[in-house]
């Protein structure tokens, strides 16, 4: 079997700005790797690195993805040793060979794919003003989600702590569940008396109270927060099977966050589920930003751990002009339509 890969740039642009605590995206950059056979079997796979976090955010990337792409054209099978260090090329490539060898959008064989089974996602509410943070929680709570998680750092402490009571004076712990993402916004110094402060709003977890890379730091915090801590650019960059061992040992959390384009593709990915359950840390999945290509790989890989979870699978939905794929939602149900596939229509949204 020969097959012939081809590499296509597009630009996509957010509804809204999406606002972290590193900035904000109006843009989106992806490359979609198309793979073509002779028999008119095809293969797409999202290529989205994040602009000042991916490891792969580098200069030279549409270089090394090329590279990639020609040796997957010439041995039919990726080269983990050499592009190991690349999670965002892995995760392309996986998931266009998976989407060709399956020769289907249903990339893996379970209740989701065959649209019996919606996904639990948590309502993102992103970074701004107090208003339209408020406004935000709002639709989300109106629209039915069970799970909110809110991005904090980037306005006064002060207000989050009052966004976090606004929602806890109408719905308690029982009724909606509450996870903060500092993206590594707190000083070590003052972490702990802010994780103190925010346990008074039952909160499920806090994800990556301070930046990367002060194990010992946030060992100790892992263990004396009043709030879980789940782990997510903590694992960036980490692609060794021993070195993921050696960091969720050092530090201990008590939870991890897995999104492929970040964490060493779908094999890297399985690996830190694999070394954090092993461990008793238990795990969500979440996407990254990408288009809805990327989205329904996640997705459906992510359904094949039959997690009760709520996980992060709704950012594909950001887009003005985003591919027109089956994944829908109901209330905080993330669905997938296999029999609504057009796929003559998804071509021409990838070489326009």
């Amino acid at each position: 079997m020969s097959i012939k890969i081809k590499l296509i740039p597009k630009v996509l642009h957010f509804k809204r700005p999406a606002g972290t605590s590193r900035g904000s995206f109006s843009i989106r950059k992806s490359w979609y790797i198309l793979i073509k056979s002779e028999d008119g079997r095809m293969g797409i796979g999202e290529c989205a690195p994040l602009p000042d976090l991916s490891c792969d955010d580098i200069p030279e990337y549409e270089q090394i993805l090329e590279t990639a792409c020609l040796d997957l054209e010439k041995n039919l099978k990726i080269d983990y040793a050499q592009f190991g260090n690349y999670p965002s090329i892995l995760f392309g490539l996986e998931t266009a060979l998976r989407h060709f060898e399956q020769n289907s959008f249903c990339l893996w064989d379970t209740e989701f794919s065959k649209g019996n089974k919606g996904i639990p996602i948590n309502g993102l509410i992103w970074m701004g003003s107090f208003e339209y943070m408020r406004e935000q929680i709002e639709d989300k709570l109106q629209k039915g989600f069970r799970c909110v998680k809110l991005k904090i750092g980037a306005i006064d402490f002060e207000k989050e702590l009052e966004l976090l009571a606004m929602i806890r004076k109408h719905y308690p712990a029982e009724r909606i569940q509450l996870r903060v993402d500092a993206n590594g916004a707190f000083s070590p110094n003052d972490a702990l008396d802010k994780l103190k402060a925010l346990s008074a709003y039952d909160l499920h977890s806090i994800e990556q109270p301070i930046r990367q890379g002060q194990w010992d730091k946030m060992y100790e915090l892992c263990r004396n927060s009043p709030i879980p801590i789940a782990l997510d650019e903590e694992l960036i960059g980490v692609n060794q099977s021993q070195k993921k061992a050696e960091l969720l040992d050092a530090i201990k959390p008590q939870y991890i966050i897995l999104k492929p384009s970040l964490h060493g593709g779908i094999k890297g990915s399985d690996e830190w589920i694999t070394l954090a359950k092993s461990r008793g840390i238990n795990f969500w999945i979440t996407s990254a930003l990408e288009s809805n290509i990327g989205l329904n790989a996640i997705a459906q890989w992510c359904a094949t751990y039959k997690s009760d979870m709520y996980q992060g699978l709704g950012t594909g939905l950001l887009f003005t002009d985003n591919v027109d794929l089956p994944l829908y939602l109901e209330k905080d149900m993330l669905w997938f339509n296999s029999a609504s596939i057009n796929e003559e229509q998804i071509m021409n949204w990838l070489q326009k």
